[in-house]
This record gives structure tokens, sequence and C-alpha cells, in this order.
């Protein structure tokens, strides 16, 4: 998960930065008890509450919060699909909450702090907000080192390490890593912000490479600069992003 330095102790400062925290349910009532819940405690501040996933994969991209309360079962887009649209597997922490409990397996292999069945008492909604308090405490410096997809029906966690280059399609972008490829629901612009710039390595509008993989520059037929990967994949340069990447592989030696 990702985690950010904001819970501190009153000894380390003199005021404590909230816990900027989001609620996703479609039932209303379900949304007023969390709410109610978390108003009771003064380290959470409640920035946004979200009746589907479509409009809460937009408040979290805008407002970045700390916490999530996300349920399971939702029309259209689900809480697993809103993992997903995050892309990078270190997302705000994630605190599950449905009236199901088939989905607790998937809920912890999709990284959730804690998987909360309805309806459920005030001590077993406290203890998992405590677990959420202590993951953000604990873990203010983790970078994004991987990257959330789904494949068939699954939620996976692909390295970024193992990305060997990523090509745009459409609305979405697809990952090469060996010899899997992965459909992300997500644009090349916003991959290429959450990915190293010491790694990767745009070459085109529409292709990133990651450097480790490049074994290097060729010419095509046409006399265009392509990029030889490892695998023996050939991918062209444009012109524009030539010379940076000439001067990115250099370093990288």
């Amino acid at each position: 998960m990702r985690c950010r330095s904001v819970y501190f102790s009153a000894l380390a400062r003199n005021m404590t930065r909230k816990i900027r925290t989001i609620v996703v349910d479609d039932e209303p009532l379900a949304r007023s008890n969390l709410t109610i819940s978390l108003r009771r405690d003064p380290e959470i501040e409640i920035i946004a509450e979200c009746d589907g996933g479509a409009e809460a994969i937009g408040r979290i991209r805008k407002s970045n919060p700390d916490l999530i309360f996300l349920d399971v079962q939702m029309p259209e887009c689900d809480g697993f699909d809103v993992v997903e649209s995050l892309g990078i597997a270190d997302p705000p922490v994630i605190i599950f909450v449905t009236a199901y409990d088939d989905y607790a397996v998937r809920a912890f292999e999709a990284g959730a702090i804690d998987y909360l069945l309805k309806p459920f008492n005030d001590a077993r909604f406290e203890l998992a907000l405590g677990r959420a308090k202590e993951r953000i405490s604990q873990c203010a410096s983790r970078k994004p080192s991987r990257i959330a997809v789904k494949f068939q029906r699954q939620l996976l966690f692909v390295d970024t390490a193992d990305i060997d280059w990523i090509e745009a399609a459409d609305y979405y972008t697809c990952l090469h890593a060996g010899t899997k490829s992965y459909l992300l629901r997500r644009s090349i612009a916003e991959l290429e912000r959450d990915l190293s710039p010491e790694t990767f390595c745009r070459i085109h509008r529409s292709t990133i490479v990651n450097l480790k993989r490049v074994e290097g520059l060729g010419m095509n037929r046409s006399g265009s600069c392509e990029v030889m990967m490892s695998g023996g994949t050939r991918l062209r340069v444009s012109e524009g992003y030539r010379k940076n990447l000439q001067s990115r592989l250099a370093l990288a030696r």
C-alpha cells in the first residue's frame, strides 16, 4: 500500500495532521454508518463520500487521500475495479467493506489492510481503523514498485522491474513483461508519471521502455531510429525523443 507520513504522535509534532479519508459505498445507510463512526475519531478527516466506483476513482486521483473505506460490490465499477484503476499497487491504505464474506481472500490479495463484514460492531471497526493507522504511520517512505492489473478475473500485481516495455492501446496501455502481456485501464501519460524516471524512458508518444532491457540502438530500412530490446523486439524511436533516450542510455551504462 502507498504509505504517507501523516500520522505522527503529539510528542513529534504540536499538531497531528488528520488522516484524510474517503468513504465509498453505493448504499446510503451503509455509507452513513461509516461516516458516523469515523467522525467520532478526532484524527480522521472525511474529505469525500462516494456512491460508486467511478466517482471514487476521480475523487481519489484528485484529492490523494490517506485512507479509503471501499465497498466491494457496486454496480458498473466495483471495489476491485477501483484498485486496478489506480494502477500502482501502492494506493492509499484500503479497508474493504462488504456484506459478503466470499471476497475476503481477493481483498487481501488486492492489498487491503483489513476486511469489514457488514454488519460490524464498534470493536471490530476500531480494530480495522487501528490497523490502518499503524500502516500509515509505519510506511512513510515506501516507493511504488508494482502495478495492479486485472488478469483472467483476478487482480494481479506486476513488479515494475519485470516490465520490458509499455505501449498505448487506445484508452488502455499494454504492459509487456517477458512472454506475458497485461492490459491496463490507464493512459500512458499517467503511467509515465508513476514510473521511476531512472529506469523507464519514453521513446514515442505511444511507447515507454525499461532502459535495463535495451540492448542497443539501430536503424530500420527507412532510416528511422529503433530500440533493440533484450527479447528481440525492435521499437521505433520518435525523433523528438531520440536525444533524450541517447543521453539516458549513456547515464544508465
